[in-house]
């Protein structure tokens, strides 16, 4: 007895459709029709049949994996954080309160909404030059970041979510297109830095600053480090700071909080020199504190502590920016009305954080030391590559002056 011939599906265009692929009618759609390790039905969808294949391939090849790729497809960036923060259960909890607080304010509203498994390596690197030109984050801040989503990404990979990293890379490309990690963070000028600390000293709504900011741009500590310095670190008979600890700022269920950071590398411990200027301005301060009553806040077990705001309390970053673009403003202003009346170019200070006075520091170090592993030494860097960036920044610099002035000497116009 002869076999009914089965009749064969086709699209609208003639072509045989295969088991589990169908076309709607209406709009042209093709379907294909699968059942997912649990038992329940799922569809993909395209408007290309050949597109539609090769999504259908990949699924057969995801299954024979052992791969869920509709757990996948359902999970969001958001919802792979939440898991990663219950799994670290060993971090400390200034560094965890960092790291929500940094995806909660940059990651979490722009872009954790998106399914892990649509992330590609362009989308990472857009978002990353989005927070950098739009945001105006630092590449410091921008790093951070990117220690949250890569363990992210790579505990999805070991989970069989998804198969491959898409942070895996981006901020090596980023930094070498870019150029921001190197000379990112400007110096001031020999003349903004003047301008900036005298505008400090000599104003009365703000003269209450200079004893940190002299420190910080004498220095070149890190703006936790100082924050966190006590009186028994520093040694004014051997004019000296030793940096042994850190001050962390952070928010924990919508409260401030404060927390002791240890040196994670043997470089962040060190003894730094006191030049004259922070020498003179940490003794006054001394002398104030031992007149009016020194910091009471006890903060892990440390008491002592050189610096605090009016209220007794230790400052935080945000407020010390405040002032700085406060000064900064001050001064601005009224330079631009004083150099027009002397018929002169106005000496204007840029926009800049804290941590750019660490880096002045750094300039004005790499200007007059030749010695890279001292300069290393007292700026506490974990790579002499961070040292050598910076001081090539300013030797190219001071090349292109001394040219200039060979240029005037030689007379050629």
């Amino acid at each position: 007895m002869a076999k009914a011939k089965v009749k064969q599906r086709k699209d609208s265009k003639g072509r045989v459709l295969l088991p589990g692929e169908s076309q709607r009618g209406y709009d042209g759609m093709y379907i294909y029709t699968y059942v997912d390790p649990y038992g329940k039905r799922r569809y993909c969808y395209s408007k290309d049949l050949f597109v539609l294949r090769e999504k259908k391939d990949q699924l057969i090849k995801d299954q024979m994996d052992g791969l869920d790729a509709y757990v996948g497809g359902k999970a969001t960036i958001n919802m792979a954080f939440d898991r990663y923060m219950n799994s670290k259960y060993n971090l400390r909890e200034t560094t965890r309160s960092n790291y929500i607080y940094m995806f909660n304010n940059f990651v979490r509203e722009e872009f954790g909404y998106k399914l892990l498994s649509e992330v590609k390596y362009t989308d990472v690197k857009m978002f990353y030059y989005h927070l950098l030109n739009e945001r105006n984050l630092a590449i410091n801040t921008l790093d951070t970041i990117q220690t949250i989503l890569h363990p992210l990404f790579e505990m999805a990979v070991r989970d069989d979510v998804i198969r491959k990293n898409p942070t895996k890379g981006v901020m090596a490309e980023l930094k070498k297109n870019s150029g921001k990690n190197k000379g990112i963070r400007h110096a001031l000028t020999l003349e903004q830095q003047k301008a900036f600390i005298d505008e400090v000293k000599y104003s009365p709504e703000y003269n209450h600053w200079y004893p940190l900011f002299v420190t910080l741009l004498g220095t070149g500590m890190r703006i936790g480090e100082c924050i966190g310095i006590r009186w028994k670190d520093i040694d004014f008979k051997n004019r000296s700071i030793n940096v042994n600890h850190a001050v962390t700022y952070y928010t924990r269920k919508e409260k401030v909080c404060f927390g002791v950071s240890l040196p994670k590398t043997e470089s962040g411990i060190r003894t730094i020199p006191m030049m004259d200027a922070v020498y003179d301005a940490l003794k006054n301060e001394y002398d104030r504190q031992k007149r009016d009553g020194f910091c009471v806040v006890e903060l892990d077990g440390m008491t002592g502590f050189v610096f605090s705001n009016r209220n007794g309390n230790l400052h935080n970053p945000h407020c010390i920016n405040s002032a700085i673009r406060r000064v900064t403003e001050s001064h601005n202003a009224r330079e631009i009305i004083e150099a027009k009346r002397q018929q002169r170019e106005p000496v204007i200070i840029p926009h800049f954080s804290a941590h750019h006075l660490r880096h002045t520091f750094c300039s004005r170090l790499c200007e007059g030391e030749m010695n890279i592993k001292v300069i290393q030494q007292i700026m506490g860097h974990k790579n002499v590559e961070t040292t050598l960036d910076i001081y090539t920044e300013v030797s190219f610099k001071k090349q292109q002056d001394s040219l200039d002035e060979l240029s005037q000497k030689m007379n050629f116009l």
